[in-house]
């Protein structure tokens, strides 16, 4: 008779609980299967594990023993998959990069190209999304790296901690509009809290730009005639908008550098209301496989010499 790794967490239900009935709907399943299966379990251990004369079941010594060995195979059992692609990037060449959508077509491609100048790169794998679901791929170890937009006063998604990161570069967040027929900002932030209200395209909850302009700016912004007429977690959402003459927008430099060289949008806020952003590469403290180490110390070089 061989052992199923599922009676372990059978096992571990039944003793947090002493109840079968409860045990056996906290593991989906019926009552008599679920007996059965704590059955099996103590069959091929030779010994019982509960005292079934007790309400609610006790755990026996044997059965003390075993949780405390059932704790260590379960921790090892969860430990395998990391273990696995541990061992697999350690000889793999590819590169994991989960980047936001604004950075991943304006600032990342002449990234790229400038550290390759200086060092080789194997195949890049590239996952694009808003700030909150890149830091999650990066803390659940999917990609080495996360490239995001970040503020040193305003704290990011990420524990520094357990995540270092590197600035590899700059940007701004502009408060732009889309002109009228002289070329002023057709939805231009009022000076003072007086005159007609404003319309502003802001950021979803789970954009990093909103969480970073909400913190410099929200309590000033609300003294202010403005009324939020739309939000989107994407700054290229925003953009199209903006362009469409639909309000006031905080858009990075790199993504609207030349709507605003050529004329299809306009400052519309004094230079007060700019916010000054750094482009950090964040990785996981630790491991992380030769090739992507190697890129870490490439990307570390640049910065220190740009």
């Amino acid at each position: 008779m061989s052992m199923n790794l599922s009676w372990i967490d059978d096992f571990m239900a039944l003793a947090a609980t002493g109840n079968f009935s409860r045990a056996a709907a906290d593991r989906h399943m019926t009552q008599p299967a679920f007996s059965r299966r704590i059955r099996a379990l103590e069959e091929w251990l030779g010994a019982d594990l509960f005292d079934r004369t007790s309400q609610p079941a006790r755990v026996t010594e044997v059965g003390e023993w075993f949780r405390t060995v059932a704790q260590d195979l379960q921790a090892r059992v969860a430990g395998i998959p990391g273990e696995a692609r541990a061992i697999a990037e350690a000889s793999s060449t590819a590169l994991r990069f989960a980047a936001t959508h604004a950075l991943s077509f304006t600032f990342m491609p002449r990234w790229l190209h400038a550290l390759e100048a200086h060092s080789s790169m194997g195949q890049l794998q590239l996952m694009s999304d808003t700030q909150q679901k890149c830091a999650a791929l990066l803390a659940q170890n999917q990609v080495h790296f996360m490239l995001a937009h970040a503020h040193p006063g305003v704290r990011g998604p990420l524990d520094v901690a357990e995540f270092p990161s590197l600035v590899v570069g700059s940007d701004e967040l502009l408060p732009v509009s889309a002109p009228d027929e002289a070329g002023r900002p057709l939805h231009g932030l009022p000076v003072s809290g007086k005159g007609a209200t404003t319309q502003w395209l802001g950021y979803s909850a789970e954009s990093g730009l909103g969480r970073i302009l909400r913190e410099l700016k929200g309590p000033a912004l609300d003294r202010l005639h403005v009324h939020q007429a739309l939000t989107a977690h994407l700054a290229s959402v925003l953009r199209t908008m903006a362009l469409d003459k639909r309000g006031l927008a905080w858009l990075p430099q790199l993504l609207v550098g030349d709507d605003i060289a050529t004329g299809r949008l306009v400052a519309a806020a004094p230079d007060e209301w700019r916010i000054d952003l750094e482009i950090r590469l964040y990785r996981r403290r630790g491991e992380v496989g030769k090739a992507a180490e190697a890129f870490w110390n490439s990307a570390t070089a640049a910065a220190q010499t740009a």
